[in-house]
């Protein structure tokens, strides 16, 4: 007769053991980084999966919540709480950025990791692509920074930089913890990538550069914010009044400096300001920005806005045309992160605030844009950098600038009653709100116990 005490035994140690065996598996849901960066080609698919992870969220949010736009009646369609200031922590319409960005960080690190066990002959190849990787995880940690940092000081609520891929409870860093980080990082890219890589469908030393000096006009480093602005505008120059409309179409690059293709089966751009489904504009161009042009003269006022007196009534007449794509492909249009115009910008309001001929620099870029110009001369310092904002509002309109611009000067977002229409009220934000730092998302908060919300949530 079998022993039933000493066959369950016998059964459990078997199950115990199996089962410990099993547990030395490695899993089958995922790849490890051996396995899936065996060679530089597969990096290079890992590289162009951190591209296609970037988006143009970031655009949308910042038209919608400063006073770039107005909001139609017509738009009945899509989610408007974020214009009339109303969203929460709960919104994904503000708070959809944090994850992407930190799914895009979180692909750099695996792909550095990967990058790191390889040994490979083609070393300049591989600092390349390591110098890439490098730029890319600055700019979007720098990206996370101006979206949810709670103020653009040292000591203020930054995000937390991420240099590892690893589940963990991180702490937010502080604004100059994560500006040093992405410094760093800069640092390390620009060396690693050759002057002669030009495609600009990717981050090149040029475009390390243009990172750099916005990075540092958020800084208040004016003389970083000067050196590096003036490496990007010595070997990239302005377009000309002929090449400027043609950017917008894609039919030109000139004086884009990095940009994000989009392609026909990929979300549009123009998508954000327009539905082609129905003929509705979602968000319109505001009067504020539109009575800020020379309609006349200034170039940019065809290429970014559009006036259509056809539409019928109860319909807006003036639509953002800068992402219209072509009528081949309506709404398509690739996504221009940084260009030499922001650049006269930037090293403007450093000079203004140090030394240097700021005014030589707006002029210069005036010039280009608007036809007959005539350089003028400003009475003070103060003149010159509200004259360098105005500037920037209309450059830079529907690129992802305005609303990141004021908070960097303590502004309140100021809306015209006409532009205020179909707000709820929502005519001027002020510093002081809730809503004039945007919220991390509600599940960070209730998951990562090391975290904390921006004041006011």
């Amino acid at each position: 007769m079998i022993n039933p005490i000493k066959y369950t035994l016998v059964l459990s140690l078997f199950m115990f053991f199996s089962s410990c065996t099993k547990l030395d598996l490695k899993p089958t849901d995922t790849i490890d980084a051996e396995k899936a960066y065996r060679n530089l080609n597969d990096v290079n698919l890992g590289l162009i999966g951190v591209y296609a992870q970037l988006n143009y969220t970031l655009i949308g949010v910042n038209a919608i919540i400063s006073d770039e736009v107005m909001l139609p009646t017509e738009n009945t369609v899509s989610n408007t709480d974020a214009h009339r200031w109303l969203y929460t922590a709960d919104n994904g319409s503000v708070t959809s950025s944090y994850s992407d960005y930190y799914v895009a960080i979180d692909r750099i690190n695996r792909v550095l990791e990967g990058l790191d066990k390889l040994t490979s002959t083609d070393k300049a190849t591989a600092d390349r692509y390591r110098g890439e990787l490098l730029a890319l995880r600055a700019f979007c940690h720098f990206e996370l920074l101006r979206m949810y940092g709670s103020a653009y000081q040292n000591g203020a609520l930054g995000v937390p930089y991420m240099k590892t891929s690893v589940i963990s409870y991180p702490a937010r860093d502080a604004f100059e913890v994560v500006v040093a980080a992405a410094k760093a990082d800069l640092l390390a890219a620009k060396a690693l990538i050759p002057l002669s890589f030009d495609d600009k469908t990717r981050v090149t030393k040029i475009a390390v550069s243009a990172i750099q000096a916005r990075l540092a006009l958020y800084e208040k480093n004016w003389a970083e914010a000067i050196t590096y602005s003036t490496e990007v505008i010595n070997l990239m120059p302005l377009a000309t009044t002929a090449q400027f409309p043609g950017i917008w179409t894609d039919a030109a690059d000139d004086e884009v400096i990095w940009k994000l293709k989009r392609m026909p089966d990929e979300t549009r751009t123009g998508d954000l300001f327009f539905r082609q489904t129905g003929s509705i504009v979602l968000y319109a161009p505001s009067f504020k920005l539109i009575n800020s042009f020379d309609q006349e003269n200034d170039i940019r006022y065809q290429a970014y806005i559009k006036f259509d007196d056809t539409r019928g009534l109860k319909k807006s007449q003036y639509l953002v045309n800068k992402y219209a794509g072509t009528a081949l492909s309506p709404g398509l249009a690739d996504l221009k992160m940084f260009r030499t115009g922001e650049m006269y910008l930037i090293r403007a309001e450093a000079e203004a605030e140090s030394t240097g001929n700021a005014t030589g620099d707006l002029n210069t870029l005036r010039a280009a844009r608007i036809k007959d110009y005539t350089a003028v001369n400003f009475a003070g310092k103060d003149d010159l950098i509200l004259a360098i904002y105005t500037e920037r509002f209309k450059e830079l309109a529907f690129e992802g600038h305005r609303f990141f611009d004021l908070k960097r000067r303590n502004l309140p977002v100021e809306r015209l009653p006409e532009d205020a229409i179909n707000t709820s009220g929502a005519i001027k934000l002020l510093p002081s709100k809730a809503q004039y730092s945007l919220p991390l998302p509600a599940l960070e908060i209730s998951v990562n116990k090391n975290t904390v919300q921006n004041p006011n949530y």
